[in-house]
């Protein structure tokens, strides 16, 4: 299991916290996410063998949020 990071600009409202999530629990081998919205920080628990990080970054620009950076902690 590996542990992506994602460092977002700026996230102004709660549901635009709900509309990542939801986005990004429907991606396969995505075991667990969340979001820190005080932070503007995305968490997310994958199989990297089923998805890479950068499909998932993808899909936070592709929703309209800037990723500023994306840090990996294997093995969590």
């Amino acid at each position: 299991m590996t542990q992506i990071v994602m460092q977002l600009n700026e996230l102004t409202c709660p549901s635009c916290m709900q509309k990542i999530e939801s986005a990004l629990r429907k991606q396969s081998g995505v075991q667990e996410v969340r979001v820190l919205f005080n932070a503007s920080k995305v968490k997310a628990d994958i199989d990297p063998e089923t998805i890479q990080p950068a499909h998932l970054s993808e899909v936070v620009e592709k929703l309209g949020f800037d990723v500023q950076s994306v840090k990996l902690k294997k093995g969590v």
